[in-house]
């Protein structure tokens, strides 16, 4: 079966966590976001702000990884339970979206670019992956 490339929206907290414990949540924790990804799929984590919700503006890549063997689980995540899945980390640096804002697919409209990123997880090309990990490896 062939590997996907996912998107997900996430605080840069979630991120570092998540590198931490050596495992991925998506969606807020929801089982339904974690079961799109199987085994072998890559994942870019994409931080709006610092936190959840709040905290300083970040706007980029913070990390990428690929999907581990093994089946969603229930874990504390940060004081919520959440649907997660194993998962080796692969880089974990900061890489500024507006850069390349216009070479990403799946960034339809450039001047409404956050527009992409409300969808928390979404599948992306194997192209636009590509660009995400070149420009995570150019400022690591």
């Amino acid at each position: 079966m062939r590997a996907k490339y996912w998107a997900g929206a996430v605080g840069a907290k979630h991120a570092v966590i998540g590198r931490k414990r050596v495992l991925c949540a998506f969606s807020h924790g929801k089982l339904q976001a974690i079961s799109k990804l199987m085994p072998g799929d890559r994942f870019a984590y994409y931080a709006p702000p610092e936190g959840y919700s709040e905290g300083e503006v970040v706007q980029a890549f913070v990390a990428t990884g690929t999907v581990s063997e093994g089946a969603p689980f229930e874990t504390d995540f940060d004081g919520y339970t959440a649907s997660a899945r194993a998962a080796r980390y692969n880089l974990e640096t900061r890489a500024s979206v507006r850069p390349f804002l216009e070479s990403l697919v799946f960034v339809s409209n450039p001047k409404n670019w956050g527009m992409a990123f409300r969808r928390s997880l979404f599948e992306i090309s194997a192209e636009d992956f590509a660009l995400v990990d070149s420009a995570m490896r150019q400022g690591a």
